[in-house]
Order: C-alpha cells, then sequence, then structure tokens
C-alpha cells in the first residue's frame, strides 16, 4: 500500500496571539464564551474550494516539468476534455454544496483523516510516525534526571492546554486552528477495522504517565495522594526505581508493544484477543496516560544514530499508538509523534516550551530532596496465552524485516543557512528546496517529484496542502547548473531567481488552500457509483506527478539536533530539513535505495549554488 503524504511541518513560523492584539485581519472576533486558546475558532474562514479552472491550470504547470512534450500534449487535452465536460461541472457542484453544509466545517477534513491515517494500514513506523532530537541537556546527562526534569516541564504546559488558557498561535497576524491541541495529552489512536478511531481521557481522573524500560510497563502518578504535583527529585527517584526494577542485561519481558508496530489490521485483531484474556484495564492504563515515557538501555552519540533509535528504535520499548518522550541511558533524549490527530506544529510548540523553559531554568522543579510519601511506581502486568506471545514474535520479525529494508543519512551541512540566503535576497526555504532539485538532477538528470508540505491551520480544521516544489523555472536552473557549456554567473542568478519567486507563488497557493492536490482529491471522492472516471485522473500524469518521490518537510529549532521521517512511496526518500543561521540539516530516509548517493549530492549541490550566488554578488557589485 502506497503511504499518502501528509507531513505538515513546514510553515511560516506561527507566534502566539497577545490579548492585547488589535493588529487582527478583518473577519475575526473573540468568542468570550470560549477559553483563551479557542476564542478565535468560531470566526476562523472555512476551507475554500478552489476555482476548478484555476486549480487545472495550476496541474498543467506543475506536471510539464516532469512530462515529454508528447506526453504534457496528451495531458492537455484530458485537462480541457475533463473541464468542459458536464460532470466536471456537477463535480465541482457537489463540492461547493458539501463546503457550504452549516455541520461541515471543513469540506476535506473527513475524508483526509481517514484516507492519510485512521484508514491507513501499513504500520505508523516507518510510514507515519515523525521524530524530533532534543539537544543535548549537559546539565542532566543520566537518564532518570533528564526524564524527570521533561515531564516536570511538560506539566505546565499541559495545564495550559487542558485548561485552554494557552494563547492561540497565529501566522502573519491570522489566528490558527487550536482545535488540534485537544489530542496532545491523554489521547489514544485505537487499532479498528477497517479504520482507527481515537479517544480522549480526562487528565484529572488519568492523572499519570506509563514509563516503559526493557519492555516492561510502568505506572508513575504525577500527584501525590494529597494532590500534590511530584517535584522533580519524585519523579527522578521513580524513574530510579524503574530503571533499578528492570535490571541490567537483556529483556526477558514479552515485547507487547512491539503489536503497535503493527500492521494495523493484525494490531486489532492482537488488541481484541489482549482484552479478552482480560487485558483491558491494563492497556486502558497505557491508553490514558498523560504521555508515554520510553527509557532505552542505549547510549546513541551520533546525530544518524539518535535520530535512528527516535525514530524506530529496536519496535519493542515503544507504544508507538501515543506521543512517546525517549530517553536514552546517556541522557540525551527525543521525541516520538503519532500523527493520526494532529500534524506536528502543535507538538513542536509543546517540545520548544519544555526544552526552551528548562535551558532558561524556568521550570521550577520543586523540592531537591524526594519524598517519603511519594508511591513506588506500580508495574503494570498482562496476562499472555499463547497465542498473542505467537504473534508478538510474528511482530518483533515484521518490525525487522521492514527496518532492516530500510537506512538513513544525515547531513549536517555547514556552508551556509538562512543568514546567507536573506544576504542574498531569497527565502531560505525555496534556496533549500532548489538544493534538492539541483541534487535530483544530478542523481537522475531530471526533475524529482516533490512534496512539500504548508499547514493550512489558517482554516477551520485545516491540515495540510501540497507545494509542488518541481517547476519550470527549477528546471531550467538545474539544467543550466549543470550545462556543459559554462554559464555566466549572472543568467544562472536570475535563473535561480525565477525558480525561488515561482516556488513562493506556489507555497502561498498550498497555504491559501489553493492547491491542486487536495482539490483533485475532493472531486474524485464525490464521484458516484456508475459514473466514470474522469479521463483526468486516468492520464499519466496524474499518477506521476503524484508519486512523491521526494517528500519533504521543513521545520527549524534551535532546541532540537534533528528530526524526521520516513518516505512515502517505494522508489522515494523521506526528506526532512531545518535551517539554522549558518547550517542546513537534511535528515534522508529510504528503502535503501542510494540513499549516501543522494546525501552527497546534496552536499555537492548546495556548495555549487553557494558559489553561483556568490560569483553573481562580485559580479554585480563590479558593475556598480
Amino acid at each position: 500500500m502506497l503511504r499518502v503524504a501528509s507531513k505538515s511541518l513546514r510553515a511560516p513560523r506561527s507566534v502566539p496571539i497577545s490579548r492585547k492584539s488589535s493588529t487582527l485581519p478583518p473577519g475575526y472576533a473573540a468568542d468570550p464564551k470560549a477559553p483563551p486558546m479557542l476564542r478565535y475558532q468560531a470566526s476562523l474562514p472555512r476551507l475554500p474550494v478552489p476555482n476548478l479552472e484555476s486549480t487545472c491550470a495550476k496541474y498543467l504547470e506543475t506536471v510539464q516539468p516532469l512530462l515529454t512534450p508528447a506526453a504534457f500534449a496528451k495531458t492537455q487535452s484530458s485537462v480541457k476534455s475533463f473541464l468542459q465536460s458536464p460532470l466536471a461541472a456537477e463535480l465541482q457542484s457537489r463540492l461547493n454544496n458539501r463546503a457550504a453544509a452549516p455541520e461541515v466545517l471543513n469540506w476535506i477534513s473527513e475524508w483526509w483523516n481517514d484516507a492519510a491515517y485512521m484508514g491507513y494500514r501499513d504500520p505508523v513506523v516507518v510510514y507515519v510516525s515523525y521524530f524530533f532530537v532534543h539537544a543535548d541537556d549537559r546539565l542532566r546527562r543520566e537518564p532518570a534526571k533528564r526524564a524527570a526534569s521533561l515531564i516536570k516541564a511538560v506539566l505546565p504546559f499541559r495545564e495550559l492546554v487542558e485548561s485552554g488558557r494557552l494563547e492561540p498561535e497565529a501566522v502573519r497576524g491570522a489566528p490558527l486552528c487550536m482545535a488540534s491541541y485537544k489530542w496532545l495529552f491523554h489521547a489514544s489512536r485505537y487499532p479498528v477495522k477497517p479504520s482507527d478511531t481515537a479517544f480522549k481521557f480526562d487528565p484529572k481522573t488519568h492523572n499519570h504517565i506509563v514509563v516503559i524500560r526493557k519492555n516492561r510497563f510502568f505506572v508513575v502518578p504525577l500527584a501525590d495522594a494529597q494532590g500534590n504535583e511530584l517535584s522533580a527529585a519524585d519523579l527522578e527517584a521513580q524513574f530510579n526505581s524503574i530503571i533499578a526494577q528492570a535490571g541490567e542485561g537483556s529483556t526477558t519481558a514479552p515485547a507487547v508493544g512491539a503489536l503497535t508496530a503493527d500492521n494495523r489490521d493484525l494490531w486489532a485483531d492482537a488488541r481484541e484477543e489482549l482484552a479478552r484474556a482480560g487485558n483491558e484495564e491494563t492497556l486502558k492504563k497505557i491508553e490514558s496516560a498523560m504521555i508515554i515515557v520510553a527509557l532505552d538501555d542505549t547510549k546513541p552519540i551520533t546525530r544518524k544514530d539518535i535520530s535512528w533509535n527516535t525514530w524506530v528504535g529496536n519496535g519493542r520499548n515503544r507504544w508507538f499508538d501515543k506521543h512517546q518522550l525517549i530517553v536514552y541511558d546517556n541522557g540525551r533524549s527525543g521525541f516520538l509523534g503519532e500523527h493520526s490527530c494532529m500534524d506536528g506544529t502543535p507538538t513542536l510548540r509543546m517540545n520548544e516550551f519544555i526544552l526552551s523553559a528548562l535551558a532558561a531554568n524556568q521550570i521550577p522543579l520543586g523540592s531537591p530532596t524526594p519524598s517519603a510519601s511519594v508511591p513506588a511506581p506500580t508495574e503494570l502486568s498482562f496476562t499472555l496465552p499463547p497465542t498473542i506471545l505467537t504473534t508478538i514474535k510474528g511482530a518483533e520479525k515484521r518490525f525487522d524485516e521492514l527496518i532492516g529494508a530500510h537506512d538513513m543519512e544525515v547531513l549536517q551541512y555547514e556552508g551556509f543557512g538562512k543568514d546567507f540566503a536573506k544576504a542574498h535576497k531569497t527565502s531560505p526555504d525555496a534556496l533549500a528546496q532548489l538544493v534538492k532539485q539541483l541534487a535530483w538532477h544530478k542523481m537522475h538528470g531530471r526533475p524529482a517529484v516533490t512534496y512539500e508540505s504548508a499547514q493550512t491551520r489558517k482554516y477551520q480544521l485545516g491540515r495540510t496542502e501540497v507545494i509542488r516544489s518541481a517547476s519550470n523555472e527549477s528546471k531550467a536552473w538545474a539544467e543550466a547548473m549543470l550545462s556543459e557549456t559554462p554559464r555566466d554567473p549572472l543568467e544562472l542568478k536570475s535563473l535561480f531567481t525565477q525558480a525561488a519567486k515561482r516556488h513562493g507563488q506556489y507555497a502561498a497557493w498550498a497555504a491559501d488552500g489553493q492547491g491542486v492536490d487536495r482539490h483533485l482529491f475532493g472531486l474524485k471522492k464525490l464521484l458516484k457509483e456508475g459514473e466514470e472516471l474522469p479521463e483526468i485522473y486516468k492520464d499519466e500524469a496524474y499518477a506521476k506527478s503524484s508519486h512523491w518521490e521526494l517528500s519533504t518537510s521543513q521545520l527549524s529549532s534551535r532546541f532540537f539536533d534533528g528530526w524526521g521521517y520516513g518516505e512515502v512511496v517505494p522508489d522515494g526518500y523521506g526528506l526532512s530539513y531545518s535551517i539554522g543561521d549558518d547550517y542546513i540539516r537534511w535528515t534522508i530516509t529510504s528503502l535503501k535505495r542510494d540513499t549516501e548517493l543522494l546525501k552527497h549530492y546534496l552536499a555537492e549541490a548546495a556548495t555549487e549554488t553557494k558559489h553561483m550566488l556568490e560569483k553573481a554578488a562580485k559580479l554585480e557589485k563590479a558593475k556598480l
């Protein structure tokens, strides 16, 4: 099953809205009855339905660089035929009616959540989950101390979210949808046939975390019997107790967590069997926890090793249906995101909150001495019939085979970053995307079919739209860069500028809900039984232009030392990236498809682009 690309972390930097802000765009009004976090929800606009002619024109423009002239002429004919057909007008009318229905807050939301997440049956790791690697905390190199500080810093953020007092975010003054924050804590995805579900638990009656160590599960309360929040020292004592109970040496406990890494239908069957065997309350304890803390008995050091371990681990000491903080025996840490109910921007905000607050010593850690009244952590026990033990072994085997087929490379390119891009008056994101296109041209001699995610949270229940990053302009620039005949740097700079400008236009369209892919997806969903599939969907360009060879997304934070996710097609790459002031970091994943070679070409393309811009700048300066 091919993965529906859905990563959604690239967006203009969002910032919390000030209560005193008077710069909101027209049309937004605070709801006095809503909690602060949701005060603009009711006035958020609904996701628009793009104009059909506009979508078809954009579609033709974005497929052209991927096709031969003959194939493009055929695609033009299929698009023209579609636009002139009564069925196209009828589908557009149906979509407009759906979008206008009072009970439908977002015309694509239900469809997309099912297609990209809940109805997706392949394992969530590697195909859905994403990870963040935390920057090293040199003050907390012991795993229990590091885990305790992270949980202690999560608690005030949880209180802001659950009370609704968290300030809503905005991009360029426009408030963003905050509805998905509901799923940040005390929530779980559930394996169900044919489509998964999710459930949110009451944090007041489930005030605990679940800690996994050597495949064993422990419940740690977050408050004492009198309701007082545990101190960092209390939590550290709990974590040290768990590490001691789990012991040294190899793991002996059955890897129940491996079931969550399996095919969703197989996991659904296994969960039902676990429940029938008397484990329902044990499962509920795990699923209702604020968050999972995985204490791994490994000590990864390099960016590649810690990225790999945070992404997949060993597939056993995890519970992939929930958000997880992962802490290693050398005190390094990271986060693994459960993607079905929310995208990466809320979890980015949470992780930045806890890491920045700890770095600035803004988290009150409480008494440095653990309280004698705090109860020891409680180990959860499973009743595991032989059939389940067999299923666990099968899940472990399937995980090992899936992960064994993958590899990862991390490129920390320190030749330039955001400052360089701005000095050359270009968008840092466009620069990074054009480097990718040049690298792919070096590797394959053609443009890459590229998905870059854009968030659409400025609309009610908004999630994502596609920036189709390959363009006629990027193709012209890459071909000129690789021309056997040396080209004038000023000409190359001109082509580069045109390509960057076009990328900016594509990004703006996507953020405004005016992209190509979601609209065509929605029209196709409204075909009724007996109606023939329009030729536009049968034409080779449709499948080719959405076969995402490069699934790309940008997330940049000074508190992270890496992040990433998996590929979305078997012959493609997951290509996450971060742009710092003086570096670009790429994390590349694939089914062992010359991943190291793509890393090489990215570095080479970045350096060549840098030299081209510098030479052009010198020539421009000499003309002054």
